[in-house]
């Protein structure tokens, strides 16, 4: 069997679903090294890996960046994405990748595999093929590869057709590495010539479409087409969802029963320290809607921190997404990426409305697909969010648009097209 290094940055939304790969390839009987921060140690014990630390200089808390950082509060889009990149990710990379190099030296390893915001990995990557096991990128997050039939990630704009849309591409994808996020290339390439002694091969931002293989984890139908797609990236439909542990039903589930629409509102379990985003819209803008009945999580916060709550509202900490997701007509979401996708898997329309980190590309996505409403704001306006909730459920071609790219991942397996990258890089000779 295998012995696989599995590396992330520590925080929950990369960390969760490395987890369930880390699952089934201990299922399988290979060897897991699971490489993050100590914060989540029991966790990566839990699922049957062995835990290693990332050094405590480089151990950055991402679900604490706005306690941490208060200085972020405020920025979107680009700007957001470059004060990121400077203060969570390259202030750990050193760290990150003394440790990686420090595993691979204590063993030996079939591959490496990293989601793309792990600097470590992304140095890593820069060393000949004959110094280092194979690198295989996981698509986590919308894919990033660059194309003259996209604009360039970060940017949240979607895709147009002709020689003009391509021209924009070009034209935009120019001021983007020279003006937008051309200083933080710079520091990208200075950091990894001290690192490693040699630069990014073009934009680190896209170096996972550079590693031995990427697995990106949606379908095609939810993702920009490319006609320059590169052979490195295999589509392998949405990891399956691994739901915490057992939730109760609430004392309100039997209300769930159809009678009228059920609209689900969440902010997730990290960005939910102010509910004015984006739950607090949602209630507020169909608080008159007896016809509706909005179901609230509160993503583990005590529920009493929402505030009274009109008579169509029904609230739960934690809620049995399982059994809930294929009762709802709509989901009203920031835009994560799992989120978002679970909700495409079964068939449901959205209305998304988040800008900040890589949410302003999954956001993107859902609207140039059909399947939803981009109401293109990290704070949604009240009366904006109903009309487009009544828009959504209203008009058919947003449920169909969501179903079809349902069916699509209905017919994936994710793990299984995952076995397959590995069995194919790990027999690659090496260069």
């Amino acid at each position: 069997m295998g012995s696989y290094l599995i590396t992330t940055t520590p925080a929950h939304g990369h960390v969760a679903p490395l987890l369930t790969i880390a699952r089934h390839l201990i299922a399988r009987g290979h060897r897991v090294r699971f490489l993050t921060g100590a914060k989540y140690a029991d966790a990566v014990t839990a699922a049957g890996a062995e835990f290693l630390p990332i050094p405590p200089e480089s151990d950055i808390d991402l679900d604490r960046v706005g306690e941490l950082f208060p200085e972020r509060a405020g920025l979107a889009g680009p700007a957001a994405i470059r004060f990121d990149l400077r203060n969570i990710f390259f202030t750990p990379a050193r760290g990150q990748y003394d440790a990686l190099v420090a595993a691979i030296e204590a063993e030996p390893t079939d591959a490496v595999l990293t989601e793309g915001l792990y600097l470590g990995g992304a140095l890593l990557a820069l060393r000949p093929r004959s110094e280092r096991p194979p690198i295989v990128a996981l698509g986590i997050f919308p894919l990033g590869a660059p194309s003259r039939d996209t604009a360039p990630f970060g940017v949240g704009m979607i895709p147009m057709g002709g020689w003009i849309g391509r021209l924009r591409n070009r034209v935009m994808t120019t001021i983007a590495d020279k003006v937008i996020f051309g200083p933080v290339l710079e520091e990208a390439d200075a950091l990894a010539r001290e690192i490693v002694g040699r630069s990014f091969e073009g934009s680190f931002l896209t170096w996972n479409v550079r590693a031995d293989a990427l697995v990106q984890f949606t379908v095609p139908s939810f993702e920009y087409p490319r006609s320059d797609l590169p052979s490195t990236v295999t589509f392998a439909g949405p990891l399956p969802w691994m739901p915490p542990a057992a939730v109760a039903l609430p004392d309100w589930w039997d209300e769930l029963d159809g009678s009228r629409p059920i609209v689900h509102v969440t902010q997730g379990t990290v960005a939910n320290a102010d509910f004015s985003s984006l739950v607090r819209p949602t209630i507020d803008g169909l608080a008159e809607r007896d016809d509706l009945l909005i179901v609230v999580t509160t993503g583990g916060r005590p529920v009493d921190t929402l505030g009274p709550v009109p008579a169509n509202v029904r609230v739960g900490s934690y809620l049995p997404y399982r059994e809930l997701f294929p009762k709802l007509d709509v989901l009203v979401t920031n835009g994560g990426y799992g989120g978002v996708q679970q909700a495409l898997a079964h068939g449901i329309p959205l209305v998304v409305a988040g800008q900040t980190e890589d949410k302003i590309e999954v956001t993107a996505r859902v609207g140039w697909s059909g399947a939803g409403i981009n109401l293109k704001t990290n704070k949604a306006d009240a009366a904006k969010l109903a009309r487009a909730v009544d828009t959504v459920l209203r008009d058919p071609s947003y449920r169909a648009a969501a179903q079809r790219i349902g069916a699509d991942m209905r017919t994936t397996d994710a793990l299984a097209a995952l076995d397959g990258v590995l069995e194919r890089v790990v027999a690659l000779p090496t260069a």
